[in-house]
C-alpha cells in the first residue's frame, strides 16, 4: 500500500486557493482510482482504491496546513506504510507557475505544511509533487506571501489549472505505477 496526501486547508472558504493545489490533486486522482473519501479519521479524510494496479490511500487533512504531518504520520503508522511510500503533494512558492517536480526528500524551504511532515513522520525521506505557484514579486515580497498563498488563482492561471493539475496526477500515477526514477526521469523537464 502506498500513501498519497494532498495539503491544503478545510473549508469552501479556502477551496480554490494557491495553497489547496494538493487537494485539487488528489481529487483527480481519486477520480481515475474511481474512489470516494468517506471516512473521517486521522483528523483527515481519507479512502482507498488502486491505481497502476496498487492499493492507494488517499489522505486529506482537515487540520490546517501547519498541522498537516499529524494525519499523515497516524494514518502512515495505523495502516504500517513505509515513509519513502508516501507521497505529498503541495503547492511550491520556488517553482513558477506551471512547472512541476517530482522529488524525494529534502527540507521544507519554509513551506508550514511540509515542516509539520518531517517532524510528524520522522524523517524527510517522503515523496513530494511539488506544484509551481510563482510567488509574489517587488517590494514586500516576502511580506505578502501569507496573503498570496491564501488566494485565488488569477484568470489566466485559472485557464491553465485543469492541465496543471491533471500533469502532477499523472506524476503522482506514474510514481505508482513506474517507481521514482522512471517517473522523475519522465516528467521532471521544464514545462
Amino acid at each position: 500500500m502506498k500513501l498519497i496526501c494532498g495539503l491544503g486547508n478545510p473549508g469552501r472558504e479556502y477551496e480554490r486557493h494557491r495553497h489547496n493545489v494538493g487537494f485539487m490533486v488528489v481529487d483527480a486522482l481519486l477520480s481515475r482510482a474511481r474512489a470516494e473519501l468517506t471516512q473521517d479519521k486521522f483528523q483527515a479524510r481519507v479512502g482507498q482504491g488502486n491505481l497502476g494496479g496498487e492499493r492507494i490511500l488517499f489522505v486529506e487533512p482537515q487540520t490546517y496546513m501547519n498541522l498537516s504531518g499529524r494525519s499523515v504520520a497516524e494514518a502512515a503508522r495505523f495502516y504500517k506504510v513505509e515513509v519513502q511510500d508516501v507521497l505529498v503533494v503541495h503547492d511550491e512558492l520556488d517553482l513558477p507557475f506551471g512547472r512541476l517536480q517530482l522529488k524525494a526528500g529534502g527540507g521544507a524551504g519554509g513551506h508550514n505544511g511540509l515542516k509539520s511532515m518531517v517532524q510528524c513522520l520522522g524523517e524527510d525521506a517522503f515523496i513530494r509533487v511539488r506544484v509551481g505557484i510563482g510567488k509574489p514579486e517587488g517590494p514586500n515580497a516576502k511580506e505578502r506571501v501569507a496573503g498570496y498563498v491564501l488566494s485565488n488563482f488569477d484568470d489566466g492561471e485559472r485557464r491553465q489549472l485543469e492541465e496543471l493539475v491533471g500533469k502532477a496526477a499523472d506524476m503522482a500515477e506514474s510514481w505508482v505505477r513506474d517507481g521514482l526514477s522512471t517517473a522523475m526521469n519522465r516528467h521532471n523537464r521544464k514545462a
